[in-house]
């Protein structure tokens, strides 16, 4: 299986060609510090790529080193995991643990992530092969609109008793039909016939699906009747009338589930996520912690670390596209530990999760580097933003300094929830000129030291209002 980047990343055609180096490269243009986790993941990965250059025999027996990050709230966890998957195409899921309960209480049973995990995969797919198809998809699409504009003259001769045309007249006929019908696609195609209706005879869905619940949960089976017995029903239709633009998108839409063999993709979906998927676990610390009997709401804590076990171990779970194995599946597990600690978790759990790293605080120095350096930086998020009114925003260094110390500030004087404090603190400096931008007069703004002092300063002063910025 060989894996294609993404284009934004030079002087690699495969995945095959990225070293560890260049993905921690990679990651930095997105994450900011942590450089232990990216090594860490960037290692996994690379880990991956060696297993899939190895005789079948062999690499079935090495599973992926599993990775567990301590840290705090806003630190990067989830981005690092998330961006690692955009990086290799892989199927991506996040889930939190502590969504999950114990076999026989109500809730959401462990399973689901594989199977949600299939879904993703699934959607991935399908949207490749829509991009693969596409061309074909909307040349079709377009035969079938003009059809319903023009009907071909075959269609539009109503039976008489007139005697059939000659050869001479059929081919003039069917001469100045093609050149009616180019005058339409060209109209078509400049937009012209836009508010045109036009009559689409569109399948019926009207038949309910049932749901069957089952011990492995309800959200496994979906079954739709007409899917089981197909020949009973038929395939019923139903005409609608619509404009041409949302005709168009329809039977685009048709057109691509035409040609799409679903099979393919399953096969293909089903594979990726066996071989490829990544599961970031979120939450890990919030099920940690021994039963103290009793009852109460930690009862299944340890019960939920059993079931995931054997998830973690690599199983075969029942979904609706059949079997799915989890034993080359990436988990990467996430927790604060501020109550409890990785030693807390059952040691067959701790044992599937061999790789450790601790992920920092941010310092204010962080907070300036995240406001500036990365490809989605809060400042030029907001300058963007603002721009679309013909604002023109500027931040001096002195100004990004001020708010990087004024996050910092209010996480020690509150709680720390790390990188997510630069979002409210700039949705509080820049409240004022989101609000009065479109009826500013002056459109060129400048943002220094002295104008964040002046918007920020009442929320250090005042511990109460700094509880309220979450």
């Amino acid at each position: 299986m060989v894996f294609y980047l993404p284009e934004n990343i030079e002087n690699a055609t495969s995945l095959d060609d990225l070293t560890p180096r260049q993905i921690v490269a990679e990651l930095d243009k997105y994450v900011v510090g942590q450089g232990n986790a990216k090594r860490s993941v960037a290692v996994a990965l690379r880990n991956r790529m060696r297993r899939q250059k190895l005789a079948p025999e062999i690499a079935e027996d090495i599973l992926p080193k599993n990775i567990i990050m301590i840290g705090p709230t806003g630190v990067g966890k989830t981005e690092i995991a998330r961006r690692l998957a955009r990086l290799t195409n892989s199927p991506f899921l996040k889930v939190e643990a502590s969504r999950f309960t114990e076999v026989g209480y109500v809730g959401r049973d462990v399973e689901s992530m594989i199977r949600d995990l299939v879904e993703v995969s699934i959607d991935m797919v399908r949207e490749e092969k829509v991009d693969e198809v596409a061309e074909k998809a909307e040349q079709s699409a377009e035969e079938r609109l003009l059809d319903l504009l023009l009907p071909p003259p075959s269609l539009m001769r109503k039976p008489d008793k007139s005697p059939p045309d000659s050869d001479d007249a059929r081919a003039a006929m069917h001469e100045q039909f093609q050149r009616t019908r180019e005058k339409l696609r060209a109209q078509l195609r400049e937009g012209k016939l836009d508010d045109r209706e036009v009559e689409v005879e569109m399948r019926d869905r009207s038949m309910p699906a049932f749901e069957v619940i089952t011990s492995q949960g309800v959200e496994e089976m979906d079954i739709n009747i007409k899917d089981i017995l197909p020949g009973l029903f038929g395939q019923r239709t139903k005409k609608r009338r619509m404009h041409v633009t949302e005709a168009m998108e329809y039977l685009i839409q048709e057109e691509e589930n035409r040609l799409i063999d679903m099979d393919q993709v399953t096969r293909t979906a089903v594979e990726r996520a066996e071989q490829s998927g990544i599961i970031f676990l979120d939450e890990i610390d919030k099920i940690a912690g021994r039963e103290r009997g009793g009852g109460g709401p930690d009862v299944s804590r340890e019960g939920v670390q059993r079931d995931i076990l054997p998830i973690v171990e690599g199983t075969t779970v029942n979904t609706r596209y059949g079997m799915v194995r989890t034993d080359h599946v990436l988990f990467i597990a996430a927790g604060a530990f501020h109550v409890s600690k990785p030693s807390d978790l059952i040691p067959e759990l701790q044992g599937r999760f061999p790789i450790r790293v601790e992920l920092h605080s941010l310092t204010t120095e962080d907070f300036i580097r995240i406001l500036k350096e990365p490809k989605s930086a809060l400042v030029k998020q907001y300058t963007a933003l603002l721009d679309t009114e013909g604002i023109k925003l500027t931040f001096t260094d002195e100004a990004l300094q001020e708010i990087a110390k004024f996050a910092a500030a209010v996480n020690e004087a509150a709680e720390n929830i790390g990188a997510r404090r630069l979002h409210t603190i700039m949705e509080k400096l820049l409240d004022e000129i989101s609000f009065e931008g479109p009826d500013l007069k002056k459109k060129v703004v400048r943002i220094d030291a002295a104008y964040v002092q002046k918007q920020l300063t009442d929320i250090v002063k005042n511990q109460d209002l700094s509880r309220y910025i979450l």
